[in-house]
């Protein structure tokens, strides 16, 4: 599989140490150490106060990271064809219905029923951005930033529109956390485009590989790459704050990795 090229207009970037794309920057380009820090997240003033109050940290932390991206591209959210992408959603929503079911009284809170659809974080975005383009949500395990830089990559190349990835992946509590050990929040958002426009800041041309993906000599940052799946992003990000061109390869698949040829 190989695609065209397409153009990246926007980018953002939240997770710990990494509060926004611009700190991030300094860090992944070595100019500052890595520290690794609380996610702080809340949610926007562009969700009404009901679903504010119902938002858990998937819904802020992927909303954090699509308006920033967005704003970085310059472009209205509410017009953008999105795709959402996570290994687990609401991993801490899961760990609450768990503990309810498995309790005496097996009641289970309305808010936290409808927030435990996968696609919860893309309702929460329509609300609060009155977005009626067309939305995906997936999931792909590990390999979901992967699987989700795919979809959006062929929705712009088949659309001849620009398309919104949000990717993120929240902790899970114990006693899940033992069996699925991802230890902080981690999102990115990328707006995506056919054609270069003012925002744009590099190509990205997608295919697949059998070579070995590639890792980060910051402890750190390869820690996050290896525990957390949109944290697989990390060598992309890491290229892209560097502003040069090159080839990076991402874990994807157990077989099969994920070629990305970022270009000026």
């Amino acid at each position: 599989m190989s695609m065209d090229a397409i153009y990246l207009d926007g980018i953002s970037l939240l997770g710990p140490g990494l509060p926004d794309w611009e700190e991030a920057v300094a860090i992944l380009c070595g100019d500052k150490p890595a520290e690794l820090a609380p996610v702080t997240v809340t949610a926007p003033a562009l969700l009404p106060a009901t679903e504010r109050r119902r938002a858990g940290t998937s819904i802020k932390l992927s909303m954090a990271v699509g308006l920033a991206a967005a704003e970085a591209a310059g472009i209205d959210p509410g017009g953008l064809a999105n795709v959402f992408t996570s290994s687990g959603g609401d991993c801490e929503n899961c760990h609450h219905l768990l503990d309810a079911l498995a309790s005496s009284e097996r009641m289970i809170s309305p808010t936290r029923f409808h927030n435990s659809v996968h696609n919860a974080a893309a309702g929460y975005w329509s609300i609060a951005t009155h977005c009626e383009a067309a939305s995906t949500s997936l999931s792909a395990y590990d390999a979901s930033f992967g699987a989700g830089l795919i979809e959006a990559a062929g929705q712009v190349l088949t659309s001849g529109a620009p398309c919104l990835l949000i990717a993120f992946d929240t902790a899970y509590p114990e006693p899940l956390f033992a069996l699925r050990p991802v230890p902080f929040p981690f999102g990115v958002g990328l707006v995506l485009s056919p054609t270069r426009g003012a925002h744009s800041m590099a190509t990205l041309g997608l295919s697949l590989t059998r070579d070995p993906a590639d890792t980060l000599s910051e402890p750190p940052l390869e820690q996050l790459r290896r525990e957390i799946p949109t944290a697989r992003a990390l060598p992309l990000l890491q290229r892209l704050a560097g502003g040069g061109a090159g080839r990076v390869v991402l874990d994807y698949l157990d077989d099969t990795r994920l070629a990305i040829e970022v270009g000026g």
